[in-house]
């Protein structure tokens, strides 16, 4: 009885543990560049952004309104993510770029991580525009500062969650925002849902592609091939004569000449 939470804990983060352990342990710090370079730049950023000569440099150029031409908003979109909201504290931007993006990119690589943060970023965004355009959310909203990495660390957390089976934790991750749109139903809390479901169809049609074209090299797990047989290995099913595990005698010997 005891023992059960732990196995549920090994079942639930056990291969995400084993995925992240590894390369923190051979390259520690090494492991995740893009990571610090992404937590440098936020912190880089919330200081500059702070001094009466930074601010606007800093609003020009990362920040993203429902009311700015589409155009515009596209070409903030990649800095906004890295500009910290002022109504909150910066320290808690900085830990979820670090823990989330750190994680990620050493479970899908660094483009990839990138690819799925700003695929969340930019639901959201869209879904603002969209939202006023539509009569769904009001149209003060338009006026709304839109930075911050929240929507892409929502977006990753649910991503490599799933990706790595731990459904408990996404679950978990969706229904807080969903109390958080619940409680404080603003802009942000809806950009996260919205995030949510653009990284939920992500993940939806990678398992459609897995299951519509079999067993397959993933390119987004580093070589790993996935398919049905990918839970038992080849030498568990051969018999002894054939397991390559087991050293050919010299009758069983074959030349290659």
């Amino acid at each position: 009885m005891r023992h059960r939470p732990a196995r549920w804990a090994r079942a639930e983060w056990g291969p995400l543990y084993e995925a992240v352990r590894g390369p923190l342990v051979r390259r520690r710090w090494r492991a995740v560049p893009m990571t610090l370079a992404a937590v440098c730049l936020t912190a880089v950023i919330q200081v500059v952004q702070n001094r009466p000569w930074g601010y606007r440099p800093v609003q020009d150029l990362g920040a993203v309104r429902a009311e700015d031409p589409l155009w515009l908003a596209l070409l903030r979109t990649p800095l906004s993510l890295f500009v910290p909201a002022l109504d909150l504290p910066v320290w808690g931007a900085l830990a979820q770029i670090l823990l989330v993006f750190g994680i990620a990119e050493i479970c899908l690589g660094r483009w990839r991580t990138l690819a799925v943060a700003y695929a969340a970023t930019l639901a959201g965004t869209l879904y603002a525009r969209v939202g006023i355009h539509l009569g769904v959310l009001p149209a003060s909203d338009a006026q709304v500062v839109d930075t911050g990495p929240s929507a892409a660390v929502v977006g990753l957390a649910v991503f490599v969650s799933l990706r790595h089976h731990a459904y408990v934790t996404a679950s978990a991750v969706v229904l807080a925002m969903i109390v958080e749109v619940l409680v404080k139903p603003n802009l942000a809390g809806k950009e996260h849902l919205a995030a949510l479901a653009a990284v939920l169809a992500l993940c939806a049609g990678e398992r459609l592609l897995r299951r519509r074209r079999g067993p397959w090299r993933c390119r987004w797990c580093r070589g790993r091939q996935w398919g049905p047989a990918d839970a038992v290995s080849s030498s568990s099913v051969l018999p002894p004569s054939q397991s390559p595990t087991i050293r050919r005698g010299r009758s069983q010997r074959r030349s290659c000449r």
